[in-house]
Formats: C-alpha cells, structure tokens, sequence
C-alpha cells in the first residue's frame, strides 16, 4: 500500500510539472498575441466567471469603470510597497506609461486570457494534490513533504501576483517576478519527485565518477543562474517588443528588432554564455551513467532548438508563433540543468545498510 502511495505522489508530481510548462507555453501566447489584458480584471473576467463573446454584452463606459478598479487597486498595493520600504517599485507603478489605459474589447484575446486562467486555476488543483500525496513522505522523508507543501504555498501567491499583473497592466517588473516565481515552484516541484524517487531507487556513483564531479555541481550552479538571468532578460526583451510595435502601430515588422536597444543586445550576448555553460556540462555528464547522459541529450536538444527559434525571431521578423516556444524551451532547459545538479550531487552517496543499490551505469550492488 504505500509503494502505491509513493508511485502516485511521483506521477502526480511530474504530471504537474509537465502542466506548469504547459502554462508556461500558453502564457508565452498570451504575450504574443497581446492578450495579456484580454481580462481587464481578476479572477473574473469582465465581472463574470464566463468572459463576454460580443461588445454588445458590456457597458457603454466599460473601459472607465476597468480603469478606475485598477488604479484603485493599485493606490492600496502602492501604499503597502511604501510602507514596506519599496518606494521605487510603488512609483513604477503609476509611472508606467499604459497604468491609465484601457485596452478595447477582443473576443478572442478575452477567451485566450480566460483559457490561460482556466489552465492556471487546473494546475492549482494539481499542485494542491502532489501536497497532499506528499503525505506519505512526512516521516520517510520530511523534506519532500515540505517542498510540495511549500510549492503549494507559493501557487497561492503565484495567483494573487497574476491578480497585480493584471491590474498593473503588464508591469515589466510584476511580470518578471511571475515568471520567476514559476520556475522556482518548477524547481520546488522537480526537487520533490527527485528526491522521493532517489530513495526508492538509490543510484550509488563508481569511486572514479565521483572524482570527475568535484567543480561539476559548480559549473551547473553557474549554468542554472546564467540560464534563470537569460529567461528574466527574455521578458525585458519582450516588453522592448511590446513598446516598439505599439510605436510602430503594429506595421513594419522587419524593422522592430533593430530597434530593440541594449536588452535585447544584452539577451543575444547572453545566448553564448549559456551555449558554452551548456555544452561543458554535456561534456562532463556524460560519462557519468545512462541517467546523466539522457539528462545531457535532453540538453543537447533543447539548446539546439533554442538556438534555432532564437535565430528566427532574430532575423525572421519575430513571428509571433515562434516567441512563446523560445520561451518554453529555455524553461525546459532550465529545469534540465536542475536535475542534473541534483543527480550529481547524489554521485557518491553512501545507501542506507540492507538497501539495494546500483551505479551510476546501472549495476546493483
């Protein structure tokens, strides 16, 4: 019975990862297709739990009343930043040029927002469920329970920080914290199931292996912080689109990247960091065992991949189906590098007396 308990906690668990990448990718479409305020409140949507199909069905004076429950919302979160010595951040917020600007009514980009909401309110159940399996692992191994437990938590205050993306309508810094806020519960999540999985099958690394990862976890440490900075500079790219298409009145496509400035400048000098961080790790993992080398192809893949859509966004006018799979690809490869530290620091490990054991190459001991 409580094998079955620990399998369910596992399928769960990476079920609800695999759901978060999902809303990732189907985030990234919002962005692309400019519906982030396809909504323009939270967690309804236009003052109903089923958003809108037709003008006709709002007030003559929606975008007024919109308009004045998010600058009223805002003035009560400004006011706490200030008391919470976050005065610079509460400035921003009526300092950002569309704080006072609502966006007309498009059906399809309400119902891509609301599906967006829907998919975030599913993963919400999922994360609750993968704590609630995580019972079972309270004694075994406490540090499991309290990462699903924790990764719950912060899915509470992931939607409550959804609620002031919205009513600060898109403010770069609000959504650089979701996202980053994302792939921290992303990392809380794969901790768990990894660490829960290492117990049932402990993995044992050869003397000669373990000597080979001694600056490897450093590397990847760097690699996952290196990759995490170009994901945040990804969004600051993104808002840098957002503005110079508005500017362009959406025509011109062609020339919107040369107009992008240092961030984006900043992002493409970054991509070559991460190449080579990526390619060094390959490099060492793989001689490590089956589990580490199947890490590093996935690596493999999705730098490559990444490269390519990066390359086309680059110099294909940035078409807007290729943004949110840049996006998704980097979260993957994030998550990639995550595992691999995590298996690293395993190599080496002395098992538990009267537990089955077997190496890195897969061996029992």
């Amino acid at each position: 019975m409580q094998n079955a308990a620990y399998r369910r906690f596992r399928f769960v668990g990476l079920l609800t990862v695999v759901s978060i990448y999902l809303l990732i990718l189907v985030g990234g479409i919002v962005r692309s297709t400019g519906s982030g305020m396809g909504c323009p409140d939270w967690p309804k949507c236009f003052g109903t739990w089923v958003p809108p199909t037709n003008l006709s069905q709002l007030p003559a004076n929606y975008k007024e009343v919109y308009t004045a429950q998010r600058v009223a919302k805002n003035q009560k979160l400004a006011l706490t930043l200030q008391r919470l010595g976050f005065a610079q951040v509460a400035g921003s917020i009526f300092a950002h040029p569309t704080q006072y600007i609502e966006t007309d009514f498009n059906a399809v980009k309400t119902w891509i927002e609301y599906v967006n909401r829907l998919l975030g309110a599913l993963i919400g159940v999922f994360v609750f469920l993968t704590a609630a399996f995580a019972w079972s692992y309270r004694r075994r191994n406490p540090t499991v329970f309290w990462l699903a437990v924790g990764a719950w938590l912060l899915t509470g205050v992931q939607g409550w920080l959804g609620s002031l993306v919205v009513s600060t309508n898109l403010l770069p810094v609000m959504v650089t914290i979701h996202m980053g806020l994302a792939l921290l519960i992303v990392a809380m999540l794969l901790y768990a199931v990894d660490r829960a999985q290492a117990q049932d099958e402990p993995v044992v690394a050869i003397r000669h292996q373990i000597a080979a990862t001694n600056g490897l976890k450093a590397v990847l440490w760097i690699g996952i912080i290196v990759t995490f900075g170009q994901i945040v500079l990804g969004t600051q790219v993104r808002e840098q689109v957002d503005i110079v298409s508005a500017a362009a009145n959406y025509a011109n496509r062609a020339s919107w990247v040369a107009q992008l400035g240092s961030s984006f400048t900043t992002h493409r000098a970054f991509s070559i960091a991460v190449t080579v961080l990526v390619l060094y790790t390959v490099y060492e993992l793989w001689s490590l065992g089956p589990y580490l080398r199947r890490l590093a192809q996935g690596m493999v893949a999705m730098l490559v991949l990444e490269v390519l859509a990066g390359l086309v966004l680059a110099y294909g006018a940035l078409p807007p189906a290729v943004q949110p799979v840049h996006l998704t690809l980097a979260t993957i490869l994030f998550g990639l590098q995550f595992l691999g530290l995590l298996a690293v620091g395993r190599l080496g490990v002395k098992p538990e007396i009267g537990v089955p054991t077997r190496s890195a190459h897969g061996v029992v001991a």
